[in-house]
Formats: C-alpha cells, structure tokens, sequence
C-alpha cells in the first residue's frame, strides 16, 4: 500500500527506472513511465521485453521513481503483479491498460479505440509494482 506522500510524489513525476533479474540472478534494468495504481505503482510493457519475462520468472523488483531533476526519488522494493491476456479477461485489462495510461501521463488519450487497439496490436502488459519496503528523499 502507498502511503499518502508517495502516492502525490509518484502522481507528480512519472519517470523511473525498474529492476528486475535475469535467469543468472544479475540486475536487469529499464527506463519505465509510471503511475500511481491500486496499492502501487504501474507502467505497460509489450509482450517480448526483457522485463517482462524476467518478472513472469521472479517477481522480485525495484522500481525508483524520480523527479525530473533527479534531486527528489522514492523507491518500492516488492513485486510485480502482472495483467495480460494470459491471465485477465479483455475488458478488465483493457481497463487497466488506459487506467495505467491516464496514471502515468496524468492525461486521458484523445481516441481510447485507438489506444485499445495498439494496446492489442502491441500484446501489451500492465505491470503493478506492489510495494513491501519504501524508501527515498522524496517523501
């Protein structure tokens, strides 16, 4: 669960870099684009990334999200939770997709028809980091 300062601190800046783990057990990271969502924070990912399959193996994350200046972060250490079409009904994770799109960009799309269509073309994954240790200089 996000605390009410790192909700606003995460709602107020979207840029982040995630950490998973490769199959050797070193880091793996990616520059994401982030949003507050349920009890954590999520970004959406295509179906062939790296991150992605590394999360489906291990679970196990850092996502650090940071002001633009890098003078302000938090980081969640926890785990992913992950909605695709292997394991959520259409219309929940087309849901999800544009929640987690208005999260991030802090703005709703212009034709969600369209949006939900690239999110099909792209087999398109939403990605929750639930949080079991919070630390940072932000909040």
């Amino acid at each position: 669960m996000l605390s009410d300062s790192v909700r606003k601190f995460v709602g107020e800046n979207h840029r982040a870099v995630l950490t998973t783990f490769r199959r050797n057990g070193s880091a793996q990271m990616s520059i994401v684009t982030t949003g507050a969502y349920r009890d954590g924070v999520a970004f959406t990912t295509t179906s062939d990334r790296a991150k992605l399959a590394n999360l489906k193996r291990n679970p196990r994350c850092s996502l650090l999200v940071s002001h633009e200046s890098w003078w302000g972060y938090v980081v969640l250490e926890g785990r992913a939770r992950i909605m695709s079409s292997d394991n959520t009904e259409a219309g929940e994770l087309s849901e999800a997709l544009r929640d987690v799109y208005s999260a991030a960009t802090g703005a709703e799309h212009p034709d969600w028809d369209e949006y939900d269509q690239a999110m099909r073309d792209d087999r398109r994954s939403a990605v929750i980091v639930v949080p079991e240790h919070v630390y940072g200089t932000a909040p």
